[in-house]
């Protein structure tokens, strides 16, 4: 039993041997890597080496200071500037962002934006001119016309809606009663044959089950022996057993 222990202990031994000539190699590298690291730089939080400090910019092995100029301020990472709010770069600088009158800055602080109800035309805000019936766009610096007008030559000009017509859901066009078809500017009822109805649209029409579309006109589907309506209601079918030939149902060879 001894001697079993003394073998498991000395193989144990062998393997943390192992594991510290591993570690060696890596610990004295990172020792290196830490004693080689220049001033306003500091060890890496994960993994070896190192980075320069906030305000720093890495460059070959030295740590070189950040120079800010007039009105910026670091970058997030801390190794680079940006100009403050209300100012742009312009060559290496910060220059002031000139906003005119009836505008503000962006988000960003960096350009500027027109006030609503402005556009901007050559370097200014100026007014949006709304014609009549017209109102601002979501944006605000355009326009579009009233419902029940669309725009013709910058102007809002009245939607003339026909008898038996009524205004879509746009606004700016008009659409027929059920039951009637447009023809050029006006609606005029749907001629519908004998044997027929008005179809889903209402502006046209489709035959009875049990007739179909010929021209004008619906005339009754001829039903041959051993067949039957399809599902459709404007064809035939053959039953089971048959097959089509033609016009006519054939039975099949068995």
């Amino acid at each position: 039993m001894r001697t079993i222990m003394k073998r498991h202990f000395g193989g144990y031994r062998w393997l943390v041997l192992l594991a510290c000539l591993a570690i060696a190699p890596v610990a004295a590298m990172a020792q290196a890597e830490a004693s080689e690291a220049p001033a306003n730089s500091h060890a890496k939080r994960y993994g070896g080496g190192w980075e320069c400090d906030r305000g720093y910019d890495k460059i070959n092995l030295s740590c070189v200071e950040v120079k800010l100029p007039t009105n910026s301020h670091l970058d997030s990472i801390g190794d680079g500037w940006e100009c403050r709010r209300g100012y742009r770069e312009v060559n290496g600088a910060c220059s002031t962002v000139e906003v005119p009158a009836n505008a503000f800055l962006n988000p960003r602080g960096s350009r500027w934006e027109c006030d609503r109800g402005y556009r901007e035309v050559n370097g200014t805000c100026a007014p949006v001119a709304l014609p009549v019936h017209a109102y601002l766009d979501p944006l605000g610096n355009g326009w579009k016309c009233d419902r029940a007008y669309r725009e013709v030559g910058g102007a809002c000009q009245a939607v003339a809606v026909p008898a038996h017509g009524y205004l879509d859901c746009s606004g700016d066009d008009w659409e027929c009663n059920r039951g009637f078809s447009k023809s050029g500017s006006s609606c005029v009822p749907v001629d519908m044959p004998a044997n027929a109805y008005l179809d889903r649209s209402g502006s046209d029409w489709a035959c009875d089950r049990g007739y179909r579309k010929s021209l004008k006109s619906c005339i009754a589907v001829e039903v041959p022996s051993n067949a039957h309506l399809s599902y459709s209601g404007n064809d035939w079918s053959c039953d089971l057993g048959y097959s089509r030939n033609g016009e006519k149902c054939a039975a099949r060879d068995k």
